[in-house]
């Protein structure tokens, strides 16, 4: 069992958190005379180390969930919701969710053509909600950060708010608030073309290019950030607002992230340096998952789709179950010592 453990940790320390490239880096800038002891020496080398770590791991772990999508274009996956029923497919709607693109923005066209499609409201919300929040990269990055507890529990709770977020939307029977001409829309079904080994490597391929290209400012805004929270910001300061003991924290960190627009690349380096700092579990979990499902953008872009009511209805809960989950992570904090 010990040997299982030390493996795991190996992986986790030296392949995921790479941190023998931190290591490196920091042997680098002192042989070129910067003292990475300094508040500037100690900023440079987090920036360099996250900046490297996260373009690796992003480029490595799209290529593989772009692969895996290659197998789900949307109309196989329309198909394949289509046969379930009730919250089981409330349920692969989530799960399918997890193997597409990374941001709420990306997500919503599909949410539209789905929708359009004839496939239940709910449904088509579940996978909404979960498309940005929960996928290999969430899992893997978190993994490198926070250990695979955490990365597993943010896994499976937000894949619980998109079934039971998704369940409640359809209960409630809006189906009259999506707008009319997605509603009235024809519905085409199309056979994907079949894609040989050599189609999906090179689609593989493309989706990195145009992924890093799109994501690479903001993981340069979320890495600085980060690096300057770390090194600049006391931790007494961010313990005493954003502390896991204070109630206020949770709601405060969400509604600090609505605004924002960021998948979850971008905003990993500045959970990283809250944590590092004392910031609460929860508090964090909760403002990842604000700014990567309710930014700002992506409700601007679902609102062309959905009338105001059913928009306020999907935001309401979504925040309500954002915050719920970052309470109970902050409460039972001490099952996830890291």
């Amino acid at each position: 069992m010990a040997i299982v453990q030390n493996v795991w940790f190996f992986f986790q320390d030296q392949i995921l958190g790479m941190k023998w490239l931190n290591a490196l880096i920091g042997n680098l800038l002192t042989a070129l005379g910067l003292d990475i002891s300094s508040r500037i020496g100690g900023a440079v080398q987090f920036f360099l180390y996250d900046i490297i770590k996260i373009f690796v791991l992003l480029s490595v772990l799209i290529f593989v969930i772009s692969y895996i999508q290659s197998y789900f274009p949307p109309e196989r996956t329309k198909k394949i919701l289509g046969r379930f029923h009730g919250i089981g497919a409330n349920t692969l709607a989530a799960l399918l969710g997890t193997v597409t693109p990374f941001c709420s923005c990306s997500s919503i066209p599909l949410f539209i053509g789905f929708t359009g499609a004839g496939l239940p409201l709910g449904v088509t919300f579940s996978f909404l909600i979960s498309s940005p929040l929960v996928d290999l990269g969430s899992l893997v990055l978190l993994t490198s950060i926070f250990g695979g507890k955490v990365a597993i529990a943010y896994v499976i709770v937000g894949l619980v708010l998109a079934v039971l977020g998704g369940s409640l939307i359809e209960r409630l029977h809006l189906e009259n608030e999506v707008e009319e001409f997605i509603r009235k829309a024809g519905r085409i079904d199309l056979d994907s073309p079949e894609l040989s080994l050599s189609d999906r490597l090179e689609y593989a391929k493309d989706q990195v290019v145009a992924t890093v290209k799109k994501v690479a400012p903001y993981i340069f805004i979320g890495v600085g950030i980060g690096a300057l929270i770390h090194n600049f910001i006391p931790q007494s300061f961010v313990e005493t607002v954003l502390g896991g003991d204070k109630w206020y924290s949770v709601p405060l960190a969400t509604l600090v992230g609505v605004p924002m627009y960021a998948d979850i690349f971008g905003t990993i380096p500045v959970a990283e340096s809250l944590f590092a700092k004392g910031a609460g579990l929860g508090t964090i979990l909760s403002f990842m998952m604000a700014v990567t499902a309710l930014s700002l953008p992506s409700m601007i872009m679902l609102r062309k789709a959905v009338k105001p009511k059913l928009l306020s209805v999907f935001f309401s809960i979504v925040t309500v179950g954002i915050m719920l989950i970052g309470f109970l992570f902050n409460y039972f904090s001490f099952l996830f010592v890291v």
